[in-house]
């Protein structure tokens, strides 16, 4: 088996990123994102990204990092509202934005990874989200055609790993990880323990190892928090 295991963030981005790419990255707002694989990437210098994301991270932090050095030409999203800088570009026209209902988004890209072309959904007929996409009627409701997404790199952040590349998620910071991991070509992972292989229960996995192509190990994420309620 090909040693999955890379001494940095950017060691493993190495020679598989490109200008032009789609990259699929997991998290939900700042919960469970590859923070350290982001902020190497930015460092690469690729540019002209397409980015798949529940959303954009925020201004200085997580895909705002690659926002703020304007390395995404457009963003495929469900959620854009926490990030000044995305909003100041897309409303000067300045960067592309592909927006998608959020249950769409996460069967886009478990469709992508399992192979499946294109699904119909009820989401968003009658609205923008369905203007020039196809429309079929099932049983008397009206439905729209998505096509799933697939990405040439993901990354994904998980709890722990293992050398072989099996992922295990805690808790809310599961979210988009598993289905991105699926719908890379090269999928890369960021965990905060990395354990050796035959260290996991088999019956705990979440994203088996055979669709992770390599893996660092973060063990200081700065785990913000995105929005803070404190009661007095």
């Amino acid at each position: 088996m090909a040693n999955k295991v890379f001494a940095s963030a950017q060691s493993a981005l190495a020679g598989i990123v490109k200008d032009g790419q789609t990259i699929a990255v997991g998290g939900f707002g700042l919960c469970g994102i590859p923070e350290a694989l982001i902020a190497a990437l930015r460092d690469s210098g690729v540019k002209n990204l397409t980015a798949i994301s529940n959303n954009a991270g925020v201004d200085g932090f997580g895909l705002g990092l690659l926002l703020q050095t304007r390395q995404i030409k457009k963003m495929i999203s469900s959620y854009v509202g926490e990030n000044k800088e995305f909003e100041r570009q897309y409303l000067a026209g300045e960067l592309e934005l592909d927006f998608t209902p959020q249950g769409t988004l996460a069967e886009k890209l478990r469709a992508g990874g399992a192979g499946i072309p294109a699904f119909y959904t009820k989401t968003g007929v009658g609205t923008i989200v369905a203007d020039g996409k196809p429309i079929a009627e099932f049983d008397g409701q009206t439905y729209v055609q998505e096509r799933s997404l697939k990405a040439d790199i993901s990354l994904v952040k998980a709890w722990k790993g293992d050398k072989a590349g099996n992922l295990i998620y805690r808790m809310t910071a599961r979210n988009f990880n598993p289905v991105v991991a699926s719908a890379g070509k090269i999928t890369i992972a960021e965990v905060e323990h990395l354990v050796e292989t035959g260290e996991l229960d088999a019956d705990h996995i979440h994203t088996p190892g055979i669709f992770v192509a390599r893996i660092i190990e973060n063990r200081t994420p700065e785990k913000r928090i995105e929005q803070r309620t404190v009661r007095k």
